[in-house]
């Protein structure tokens, strides 16, 4: 209990504002302020002589407080020992006593008093020895459980790292069990009905959430309404960050985890971390291998003078994996700055195989009909390598709270990708003519992002932010059809490669100030951005090239306490999505023939308005209610679109998804979370979303569909018992709702018969799902466990969706991976050395380190 007193002191005094100049006297004497040049230094060091790196050193002197009318110590200064155990103050009053108290892990609490002598400025007080405290190396600290919700002004962090349910999966596992998150049967994710941006540990990043690793996630934040300090773009949908693991232990320590699943997939991997003097180690390997099952139908007429049914029955079969890891190495060259690097290396190959029976039946308009069987066999290859680095430099200065930092990061990644479809035409059972059509295609990416930060609290309640980044992003492609009667026998077809390059650029700065005046807070911020992309059809020799003015996008956030458990809190920002090269290019892509899209270079920029306020109270000690309200308004937007054209691949008409600006849309919602500790057992979180959303197609068809209210609900339950046992289950619920907008992937989402329409042509039915977990953990401290966990118990988790346009009417089901049983086991190693310490972390203080040891 005095060692947890003793670190809240800390913790608190930490994120106080440094005090000034004491004044001193008892009541009714005015005394004049004591000169503050005095300069107080010393060294830290152990029964051995050995230095004490990382201990808390803070300094005290007696106040007269008017309110009581009493003399109390309060703050006067606070430092780290360095690594070889020395510490020093300035700037300190020279008269009167001080008092000195250090604190370190693993020893008893030292202190002692200073008097600076009459007419000296400096007092050296030599090598202060710690005492070690026996009862606290015997022990063993760990972390009390940390919320899984914590909200900020301008975002919603919810805690992961123990979830047993996403347990050798990938980050779309992870996403299913947080709130206000929507995910699809192919992983693709929806943050109040929009697809919002994937940010990792509050960078932009190449890799989708299938190529992340649940195990080395920690937590994610939940942007909805993102303020003028990130990036502008994303439209009317907010960020997804997700912040990975990264260990605060002393000493040296790490885990090892495997596991397998009833289809035969199995996940391995682990990561160690070692801090020790000014270096900090850490490096994690991790493997996923997965053998995917897809089965679904689609049913479809195509409207026209000769009206044709089209019956296809999917199964998709895909096997393949990827490999994960990640290295870091943090250097601290004092208290105030660390030098940080790291790096990402992924590598992935999958193996689709895809089998679709085809029935067609045509009623011409004089009568007559004819019906023919078809079967399209699909297989190849797909493999990818990503690979990432991290720069960053942290200085801090002795202002508390004032801190300057600058981030290099760099994406890149390689794909590749070569398939074989072969498509049989049968009369009867007989086959009478069969096609052959191979796709060869790689590409490339490099995304690089520079920026810089600026924080400075100018008062107690005010803080100043100022930034610039610099977004650099460079992509290439190149497709390639070949089409015959034979495999041997294959020969390009003309009009249908596709290889161009482009780059894309933007340019940004920020400012922001938030400050509070008693119980009421706000935050003001104007962030500008200019961007600009240039392409190239290399076949063609054609150029492309946009470039965008500097627009200005405010953000303004406000909150009310009520009382200590009550909040109201209020946002408005405005937003920006720029239409991506895919979107843009006229070219038409043939790679899949189910799903031929095309570019429109007539697109604009969509500008969203985006409102919310949000209601939240803490119950009895750990449950809390969260309730928002919010409003988006979106001008031109940008959605994917039905129009029949030539396919120059067949020389027959056909149906080509592309992309058109809508004169306008919006989405009116309301969303509960609820977190509830039901008993010291079980803890429940709930999170409702009840949202209506429409979007303006006047400009196009002369008509819209009307506007649809829908909802979306998640229920997640962990219960402890016993022995160590520990059970979850997740259920959720999305009732029927419109077609999403575009995805913003590039034009290569959609499926067959690209179901990808805008909402304006189509719905989703209601589906739901219930996924269940339980956990035993065993061996000294709990260092090992196994979890055993079933995703879709039931079978339901089905995409059925109908969609409709003047060319057709489609029903569209798939499910996919359901029922499937994985097996985890996870073991933690690790030894606190009192001779291995890290120095202050730049973004948090020793103190939060003590408390969040041996997890």
């Amino acid at each position: 209990m005095k060692r947890l007193l003793i670190a809240c002191f800390l913790l608190t005094a930490g994120i106080t504002s440094q005090a000034q100049a004491p004044q001193g006297g008892a009541p009714g004497r005015s005394m004049q302020t004591p000169p503050s040049i005095g300069h107080l230094f010393g060294k830290i060091i152990d029964s051995s002589g050995k230095a004490v790196s990382n201990a808390s050193v803070i300094l005290l002197q007696s106040q007269f407080d008017s309110a009581s009318r009493q003399a109390k110590d309060v703050l006067l200064k606070s430092a780290i020992s360095q690594s070889n155990g020395e510490f020093s103050f300035s700037g300190l009053p020279v008269m009167g006593t001080l008092k000195l108290q250090v604190t370190a892990v693993g020893f008893s609490i030292l202190e002692q008093t200073a008097v600076f002598q009459k007419g000296g400025f400096d007092k050296d007080l030599g090598n202060l020895e710690m005492k070690s405290d026996s009862k606290v190396l015997e022990s063993v600290y760990i972390a009390a459980p940390l919320s899984s919700m914590k909200l900020d002004i301008d975002k919603k962090v919810f805690n992961v790292e123990k979830n047993v349910v996403s347990a050798g999966g990938t980050a779309v596992d992870v996403m299913r069990n947080v709130p206000s998150v929507q995910v699809d049967i192919d992983g693709n994710v929806k943050l109040r009905n929009a697809s919002p941006q994937l940010y990792i540990d509050g960078r932009p990043t190449t890799l989708s959430l299938d190529q992340i690793p649940a195990d080395a996630i920690q937590s994610v934040e939940v942007i909805t309404n993102p303020s003028a300090k990130y990036d502008a773009s994303g439209g009317n949908a907010g960020i997804l960050n997700i912040v990975l693991k990264k260990n605060k232990q002393f000493g040296y320590n790490g885990n090892l985890m495997a596991g397998v699943d009833s289809r035969g997939g199995w996940n391995g991997g682990g990561n160690f971390n070692i801090r020790q003097d000014k270096f900090n180690f850490s490096v994690a390997v991790m493997s996923n291998n997965r053998q995917g099952l897809n089965t679904g139908t689609t049913d479809r007429l195509n409207l026209g003078d000769t009206m044709v049914h089209v019956f296809q029955d999917n199964t998709n079969k895909q096997g393949g994996g990827f490999q994960f890891g990640k290295v870091g190495l943090d250097y601290y060259i004092s208290n105030r700055s660390t030098i940080s690097v790291g790096a990402i290396k992924v590598h992935g190959q999958f193996n689709p195989n895809e089998t679709i029976d085809i029935t067609t039946d045509s009623l011409f308009s004089n009568g007559s009909k004819t019906s023919y069987f078809s079967n399209r066999i699909s297989s190849g290859t797909r493999q990818f390598n990503a690979h990432g680095f991290t720069g960053g430099y942290v200085y801090n200065f002795a202002k508390q709270g004032k801190q300057l930092t600058a981030d290099a990061n760099l994406f890149q990644g390689k794909f590749e990708n070569n398939s074989l479809y072969t498509t049989n035409y049968f009369t009867g059972n007989t086959i009478n003519r069969t096609q052959y059509q191979k796709i060869i295609g790689d590409g490339d990416n490099r995304f690089l992002t520079l920026q810089t930060d600026f924080t400075d609290p100018l008062t107690a309640n005010s803080t100043f932010e100022a930034g610039a980044r610099v977004q650099l992003r460079k992509l290439g492609n190149l497709t390639e059809n070949y089409a015959g009667s034979s495999q041997a026998n294959l020969s390009k077809v003309p009009g249908t490669t596709n290889d161009y390059k482009n780059t894309d650029n933007v340019y940004a700065g920020y400012l922001n100030f938030k400050s509070k005046i008693k119980d009421f807070g706000y935050q003001i911020g104007l962030r500008a951005e200019s961007s600009e992309y240039n392409g190239e059809l290399i076949t063609t020799k054609q150029s492309f090239s946009n470039k965008y003015p500097i627009s200005l996008f405010p953000s303004v956030f406000l909150s009310q306490k009520l009382d200590e458990k009550q909040e109201i809190q209020f946002s408005y920002t405005r937003r920006i999505n720029r239409p991506n090269f895919f979107q843009q290019i006229p070219f038409t892509d043939y790679s899949d023939s189910l799903n031929i899209t095309r570019g429109n270079p007539g697109l604009v920029p969509e500008f969203t308005n985006s409102f919310e306020m949000s209601y939240s109270k803490n119950y009895r000690t750990r449950d809390n209610l969260l309730a928002s309200i919010y409003y988006k308004h979106t001008n031109d937007l940008i959605t994917r679109y039905l129009t029949e054209g030539i396919n120059d691949f067949t020389g027959k008409s056909d149906i080509i998804n592309t992309y058109i600006n809508a004169n306008s849309s919006y989405s009116l919602g309301a969303e509960v979370t609820s977190i509830n500790y039901i008993n010291k057992v079980w803890d429940m979180t709930t999170n409702v979303n009840v949202y209506q959303s429409k979007i303006n197609t006047d400009n196009i068809t002369g008509t819209s569909q009307d506007a649809l209210i829908s909802w979306f609900g998640k229920w997640n339950n962990n219960i402890k018992l016993k022995k160590n046992y520990s059970f979850q289950l997740s259920a959720n619920y999305q009732s029927k709702t419109n077609l999403p907008v575009s995805n913003n992937d590039g034009g290569r989402g959609g499926g067959p018969f690209g179901q990808a329409q805008s909402s304006a042509q189509g719905y989703i039915r209601s589906s739901w799902s219930v996924d269940f977990a339980v956990k035993k953990s065993f061996l000294k401290n709990n260092a090992a466990s196994v979890s055993l966990s079933i995703n879709d118990i039931f079978r339901t988790r089905v995409q059925d969706q109908y969609s409709e346009s003047e060319y057709f009417i489609q029903n569209y089901n798939r499910l996919n991976n359901p029922q499937t049983v994985r097996l985890n086991f996870t073991y933690r190693f690790g030894k606190m050395d009192m001779s291995i310490f890290k120095r202050q972390n730049s973004k948090s203080s020793g103190t939060q380190d003590m408390m969040q040891m041996a997890q």
